[in-house]
């Protein structure tokens, strides 16, 4: 008999066999399992081994307190669930629907934001120094003018600017 035997538990005399994960810190790789094992598999996994090293104590305490640590991990997970907020966004941003809107517009050149600021600037000066009983007519005009030329600048279309428009 070499002392491999006796460190796997093959001991020939009848002694118990010693479970050979006994001192692994890790309660997952101790039971052999996966991090995302289900219930019934940690379930399994400690049932099997528990049978398997039975008759050592010390191994079934180390098998069940492996076993109450991962369950006990996954109580606390299902009471205090983590919302990873990153990954929430990241899936988001990833979905078809996000992803045809965020294709189907385009966000406009500093160019572009700075002439239709100064048009809507325009249009609230001549606003508060023109007022008019009958109706902002001027304003509405300016308004239209400024509007078919923005639309002109993106589609390239002088007719489709004035339908537009």
């Amino acid at each position: 008999m070499c002392a491999m035997d006796a460190s796997f538990g093959d001991l020939s005399d009848g002694s118990a066999a010693i479970f050979p994960r006994i001192n692994v810190r890790d309660p997952y790789k101790r039971l052999g399992i996966s991090n995302e094992a289900s219930e019934d598999e940690i379930q399994a996994a400690r049932n099997f081994l528990v049978q398997k090293y039975a008759g050592h104590k010390p191994s079934i305490d180390a098998i069940e307190s492996a076993h109450d640590k991962i369950i006990m991990q996954k109580f606390y997970e299902r009471k205090n669930p983590k919302i990873n907020v990153k990954k929430k966004v990241r899936e988001v941003s990833q979905s078809r629907v996000v992803q045809a809107v965020i294709t189907r517009f385009q966000t406009p050149s500093t160019k572009i934001i700075i002439k239709t600021s100064v048009a809507f600037v325009v249009l609230a000066v001549l606003t508060i120094f023109f007022p008019t009983e009958e109706g902002p007519t001027l304003q509405v005009a300016l308004s239209l003018i400024a509007t078919m030329y923005f639309i002109h600048e993106r589609l390239k279309s002088k007719l489709r600017a004035f339908l537009y428009g």
